[in-house]
């Protein structure tokens, strides 16, 4: 790893500086972005930078002087002239020994870093709680110089307390965004005792099978990470109850659902009017409600001493005293037109769906899902299917889920001593707090107070969405972990990316599966990492 591939080049228009420097190589060695370079620097230092760009020049003038070589353009033959040419690259610098970051020397030997070098360059060296989040390579193509490295995160930057949260975007299917929630969730499961998790499945059957092997899982790629390839351990599934008592409203087939009822790996969670009234706010994510009448009408029908709603006990009577009163009004305060309003939005996403029952008591292989959440414990993984449920019903069930883990953490209920780390997983994060989802959302300020406040609670935010550029810029502005897959090049062109070099845009739309770019405070630079598939069952369509 000591040859010298060429020497640093400090020119008047391109001048090394503390941040960047360029160095020339021949034309014909080969180099990636993201590969770790050395360079021998004052007092014995040495400054490691990461490769940016790579151009190739030669002695031409002008395009015209390539053409005129060619006997003007005569594509048979080759040019008679000889042209000298040679490679220049553009380096970020990420670290110097001696902590000496005035510029590199022009002329000075440039080599590759071996893998204690790349590590000591990335931030890698130093790394206490470690997780793995996948593995790198560097200096592709070389077959004596290629190095394969597994990289960890310090898990105090993504679960607490120095930092929280994690944020995946990348396009739909390409981008796999839900296998590397899954891959990292499966490395803190099996390196950290005290946490939970709660997943949310919300597109087909992608997550109903946590707990089954994958029969072609790549053991030796899960080995050399130092995790065992096995599926997730501790899980438990919770689908809406459907009217027939033998299904669940989900797309897992009818069979697996059996096999998941009988053997108590799944439960179907319904909604009783008497305890879950309180979550009707849910229901009004989307709902632009400026003059705050929806929220007036909500208070009135959970304050128990109302006069229209306070000796209500049924889904069924609640929902008869809301057509009552869309009739004739009730207040001064409360127009009629709002309480129709009102109810239109009540009666679509409860008069016809079964997981809304008028018993107060969930009958067997049922539960309400605060009755369960409230109880879970260390290692667990709890995933709630709302794949088949309308996006009204969806932001219900997700906001009840935050509000409940929210209480429980708080210390709301008796006698229950919860995890000490909760992990919450939604894919497609925009239906739920994107840029112009309503201010006045009760989700989005919940999902915001998760970001902001949750890291010292031990609520900790794993989202995942097609177009990062499209999320709500408190939920991404603190996540201490982002994660890049591919995406196109108009999302490329928003703020959201204006820090990343043009040559790191560009990689972001040509990655491939298995492959991320990972921005973490620990690290020194942006590393593009791989990852193994994952370790559990996948439905195939």
């Amino acid at each position: 790893m000591n040859e010298i591939i060429g020497r640093v080049a400090a020119t008047e228009k391109f001048p090394a500086t503390m941040d960047k420097f360029y160095f020339w190589t021949d034309a014909d060695f080969r180099l990636n972005a993201f590969d770790v370079v050395k360079v021998a620097h004052l007092n014995g230092s040495h400054t490691f930078g990461t490769v940016e760009n790579i151009f190739h020049i030669t002695d031409a003038k002008s395009f015209l002087t390539n053409y005129i070589s060619c006997d003007f353009g005569n594509t048979t033959i080759d040019a008679p002239t000889l042209r000298v040419g040679m490679n220049y690259v553009e380096v970020a610098v990420s670290f110097n020994t001696h902590n000496i970051y005035t510029p590199v020397k022009n002329d000075s030997p440039v080599t590759l870093a071996d893998k204690s070098e790349i590590e000591l360059a990335l931030g890698l060296d130093k790394i206490k709680n470690k997780l793995v989040c996948g593995f790198l390579k560097m200096y592709e193509g070389h077959a004596t110089q290629e190095i394969t490295l597994p990289v960890n995160l310090d898990a105090q930057f993504l679960l607490g307390s120095e930092g929280a949260h994690l944020n995946i975007s990348g396009i739909s299917g390409l981008a796999a965004k839900t296998s590397y929630a899954m891959f990292l969730m499966k490395s803190v499961q099996e390196n950290f005792d005290d946490c939970a998790f709660v997943i949310f499945n919300v597109k087909g059957k992608d997550l109903l099978a946590l707990h089954e092997a994958d029969a072609e899982v790549p053991a030796q790629i899960y080995r050399e990470l130092g995790l065992s390839g096995e599926p997730f351990a501790n899980v438990r599934y919770f689908a809406p109850r459907n009217a027939d008592t033998d299904k669940v409203t989900s797309y897992l087939p009818q069979a697996d659902v059996e096999n998941y009822l009988a053997g108590g790996l799944m439960k179907k969670f319904v909604y009783v009017y008497t305890e879950d009234r309180e979550s009707l706010e849910m229901l009004f994510a989307d709902v632009d409600d400026t003059t705050q009448t929806m929220d007036s009408i909500i208070s009135k029908v959970v304050d128990p001493t109302d006069a229209d709603f306070g000796g209500i006990s049924t889904w069924g009577n609640f929902l008869s005293k809301v057509n009552e009163l869309s009739q004739r009004g009730n207040s001064k305060e409360i127009s009629v037109l709002s309480w129709r309003k009102f109810k239109r939005i009540v009666n679509k996403a409860i008069k016809t769906d079964a997981m809304f029952v008028e018993r107060e008591i969930p009958q067997n292989r049922e539960c309400r899902l605060e009755d369960a959440l409230k109880k879970i414990s260390a290692g667990s993984v709890s995933v709630i299917d709302i794949a088949k449920l309308g996006s009204d019903k969806q932001a219900f069930v997700f906001g009840d889920v935050l509000k409940t883990i929210y209480k429980l953490k708080l210390g709301e209920y008796d006698e229950v001593n919860p995890p000490s780390k909760i992990v919450i997983f939604v894919d497609e994060l925009n239906k739920f707090a994107s840029k112009d989802t309503a201010k006045n959302s009760p989700i989005l300020r919940q999902i915001l107070d998760v970001a902001e406040r949750g890291r010292s609670l031990g609520i900790i935010l794993f989202g995942a969405e097609q177009f990062r550029s499209n999320i709500h810029p408190r939920v991404t502005g603190n996540c201490a972990t982002l994660a890049f897959g591919r995406t196109n090049v108009l999302e490329t062109t928003t703020k959201d990316y204006s820090a990343l070099p043009s040559t790191y845009k560009n990689i972001l739309t040509r990655l491939e599966q298995g492959e991320y770019l990972i921005q973490n405070p620990i690290f020194r630079s942006l590393l593009k990492i791989q990852f193994p598939k994952p370790a559990y069952k996948q439905f195939k369509d």
